[in-house]
């Protein structure tokens, strides 16, 4: 399944959202223009590396190492890992935005990206290899938008076999399946496999959930949002 699109209007145009969206694929666009040996040497200064994060040692990076946490988000190993995060951030972004505000939006996104990119280095303790993505930070979108906005209709493309359309689909369904691939991913792998960060999609998931209670204004509630009413 892959969203295309939310049918939860909001009160006003989500700029940090778009901004976030900007600014990933400006810096993805930035590391095509750059030779294999330039951008390997700018993802490892910028990527949160477990060994570095948990023995700092000769080799650091750009920035410290915890600054990593959040630097990580900006980069992208591929098209379709810059389009997918962004194509999901762009679908239930917005909303979860304009729920608590753009000061605290900007807040929430990078706690949430911190937290599971810190949530896969521990796993991962020992490792020397690279992780970047927005993957946890949207993850932490997602899962306050599910707490927010279960039954939001979400206009998602779904496959069968050789036919494809487009359905409507409650929010609590596109994403609740969503985190349950994630959290297979995480049992039956070691958090980690074919280049997936599952670790970090999880915890970031888990801390959209836990942290939008903070974050969302009073008069937005669980479960219904602040202006919609469902059939």
């Amino acid at each position: 399944m892959i969203p295309l699109r939310d049918i939860n209007p909001t009160e006003r145009f989500a700029i940090v959202t778009f901004v976030l969206i900007v600014l990933n694929v400006a810096v993805f666009v930035y590391e095509l223009t750059l030779g294999s040996a330039s951008n390997e040497v700018f993802v490892e200064s910028f990527a949160v590396i477990p060994a570095r994060l948990f023995a700092p040692g000769p080799g650091a990076g750009a920035v410290p190492a915890a600054a990593t946490l959040f630097t990580s988000m900006f980069l992208h190993g591929g098209f379709l890992h810059v389009a997918g995060n962004m194509l999901y951030l762009w679908v239930f972004g917005n909303n979860i935005e304009d729920s608590m505000g753009r000061g605290r939006f900007i807040l929430f996104y990078a706690l949430c990206g911190c937290i599971a990119a810190y949530a896969h280095a521990f796993a991962n303790r020992f490792s020397a290899t690279p992780m970047i993505g927005a993957s946890g930070a949207v993850s932490g979108v997602l899962g306050a938008y599910l707490l927010l906005y279960p039954r939001a209709r979400v206009v998602t493309l779904v496959f069968f076999g050789f036919f494809v359309r487009t359905v409507e689909i409650p929010a609590m369904a596109v994403l609740g399946f969503w985190f349950l691939l994630q959290f297979l991913n995480v049992l039956l792998s070691s958090g980690a496999s074919g280049g997936v960060a599952w670790y970090a999609h999880v915890a970031g998931f888990v801390s959209g959930m836990l942290l939008i209670g903070l974050f969302k204004r009073k008069d937005v509630s669980f479960g219904g949002g602040r202006k919609l009413r469902y059939p």
